[in-house]
């Protein structure tokens, strides 16, 4: 008989090829060897899947097949004679197909969706050896050989002989039969600082209105709560995990710079969007020099929000007006001060705005501006020391509202949302020693160094001692500027280097915060440099005073947090306890 298959696709015959053994035909000058590789140069033919068709193997099936018949790959055909090189017409070891699905018979057809159907499948290859398919295989005394899973379908797509037929789209057809568009509620958090805090702030507030929230950000990929990849997730390939998981009925996706720029965003479209503020950090990378060109960037999260969506703008910054030109959908301005004019005008227009009055977040339209929660109920400001945290819970409040979240779900999040390594691992996490407090952030920019140790101040510490470090693409203006500050700042600093030097030599960033420091009038005495982040930190722990809060910058979390335990370990005989506050 002849090799048939039989595609079935729920309980239905969508197509039908007859698979043909690989073979060559003679010129009267070439050999069998010459004729398949003239054959194999075909641009229909490539490795494995990759063409319509594969290149003809060699192998010794091919060899003592042809023996078998009194030849051999230097044997040279008559003009026209056909040589068969094998027993099977499998495609992938050179075969070719024709079509036959408009002549099969109907008792055929019947036999080959019963098989499948018989082992359970849906989507089924059918091999049925018969001399002729258009006869029933019962007269025709043929057989159902097997029934295959996951079956190949370039020989039904592309024929050699015969019309082809596009299974691929029958088979994407019956796994979405209903037709229907799915989707569900997208976040997207761009900007300079704040998108880890705020991602984490708007995934907990979700979290409480029942929804499986999917959670793409520095720290991680979460679902409903669990960490199910660790690293920096920021880019599309994060996005596009969440949005993939079948559980996951939001997403909240902190979405970096760097993504966007190398290969865009992982969605389509998202439902909000959020810019938390913009200075200027990875200037001088892929091709961003200025703030404007950053700015550029950042706004696409804004701009590819659906039109029924809303785009969510800081109004108390310069750019905020220029950003609100971009946007197609509605907007959602954000604000420090009740007075700020551009959301004075927003509301008046009908629009809504977030904004602080009189120690409290107020949700405003029009002349309706109506309290919502107290700042000093929000654990994650430490009692309003830390000011960045009321503007990244300002923005959640936005962003919350946008996806219609229930206020008293709104006001039960931010009241549950606390700044320890469970919450908001790695940013402003306090370890009290009794002796000496510590402090782990992972500030990396002018900006952010600026918050943190603005913070620090309203501590209170007998000294303030730093482990500074910038990661190496920064400017060099940058990583200078960064380490003056820090010597104004700290009473003693250890200058340490991250192990990725991100296009640096080794000690160079070391050397660029020791000139800033200098430039800030600190004497040598008085900092110490230290490329290796744990040795640093360990050195800082070791010589600690009474009354010091050390603030450590780590590109490591895992790192820091490993030579934090090794130090409670083994200072637990001198007292040294250690509680996260």
């Amino acid at each position: 008989g002849r090799d048939y298959r039989v595609l079935v696709i729920d309980k239905k015959v969508a197509a039908v090829a007859l698979r043909m053994t690989p073979c060559v035909f003679g010129d009267g000058i070439h050999t069998i060897g010459e004729l398949i590789e003239i054959e194999n140069k075909s641009p229909l033919r490539g490795f494995d899947h990759e063409k319509p068709l594969t290149k003809i193997k060699v192998d010794n099936i091919v060899l003592n097949y042809l023996k078998n018949n009194n030849m051999s790959l230097n044997y040279i055909p008559k003009l026209h004679e056909k040589v068969i090189l094998r027993f099977n017409a499998n495609l992938s070891t050179g075969g070719v197909a024709k079509d036959c699905t408009d002549i099969i018979h109907p008792d055929n057809m019947e036999a080959a969706i019963k098989s499948a159907e018989a082992v359970g499948l849906d989507v089924a290859g059918v091999d049925i050896c018969t001399r002729d398919i258009s006869k029933s295989i019962y007269e025709d005394k043929g057989v159902v050989l097997e029934v295959n899973a996951a079956p190949g379908i370039r020989m039904h797509l592309y024929p050699s002989l015969g019309r082809g037929r596009n299974v691929a789209s029958s088979i994407v057809d019956y796994i979405f039969k209903d037709k229907k568009d799915y989707s569900i509620p997208v976040v997207s958090i761009t900007g300079t600082n704040g998108k880890t805090t705020t991602t984490r702030m708007v995934g907990h507030i979700l979290s409480l209105s029942g929804k499986c929230v999917g959670m793409a950000t520095t720290g991680g990929i979460y679902i409903n709560g669990n960490l199910t990849q660790k690293g920096d997730t920021t880019g599309p390939g994060s996005a596009a995990a969440v949005l993939s998981n079948k559980d996951v009925e939001v997403a909240v996706l902190e979405t970096a710079r760097g993504g966007i720029l190398r290969k865009g965003l992982g969605y389509d479209k998202a439902d909000v969007g959020l810019i938390t503020n913009i200075s200027e950090d990875h200037l001088g990378i892929d091709g961003i020099n200025t703030l404007e060109e950053l700015i550029n960037v950042k706004s696409l999260v804004l701009e590819t929000v659906k039109d029924n969506g809303y785009a969510v703008i800081n109004a108390d910054e310069s750019y905020a007006n220029k950003l609100s030109e971009k946007v197609k959908s509605n907007i959602i301005y954000f604000s420090m001060q009740s007075d700020n004019l551009i959301i004075k005008k927003h509301m008046l227009d009908g629009g809504k705005a977030v904004f602080i009055k009189d120690g409290y977040i107020c949700i405003g339209d029009c002349d309706n501006v109506k309290p919502l929660l107290a700042i000093k109920d929000i654990p994650s400001t430490l009692n309003s020391i830390l000011n960045y945290n009321v503007q990244n819970a300002i923005a959640a409040v936005c962003i919350s509202i946008a996806l219609n979240v229930d206020e008293k779900i709104i006001v039960k999040g931010l009241k549950t949302f606390y700044q320890d390594e469970k919450q908001n691992p790695g940013r402003f996490n306090i370890y009290d020693f009794e002796r000496f407090k510590v402090v782990v952030d992972y500030g990396h920019n002018i900006d952010a160094y600026n918050e943190v140790i603005t913070s620090l101040k309203k501590l209170d510490a007998k000294r303030l001692v730093g482990v500074i470090g910038v990661p190496g693409d920064r400017m060099d203006d940058s990583i200078i500027k960064i380490g003056e500050i820090c010597g104004k700042a700290f009473d003693y600093i250890y200058i340490k280097e991250d192990a990725d030097k991100r296009g640096k030599r080794e000690g160079e960033v070391v050397k660029l915060l020791e000139n800033g420091v200098k430039l800030s009038g600190k004497s040598k005495e008085n900092y110490d440099t230290i490329l290796n982040e744990g040795e640093a930190f360990k050195k800082a722990l070791t010589h600690a005073q009474d009354g010091d809060i050390i603030s450590v910058f780590f590109e490591d979390y895992d790192l820091i947090m490993k030579t934090l335990e090794e130090f409670k370990k083994a200072n637990k005989s001198n007292k040294q306890n250690c509680k996260a506050v």
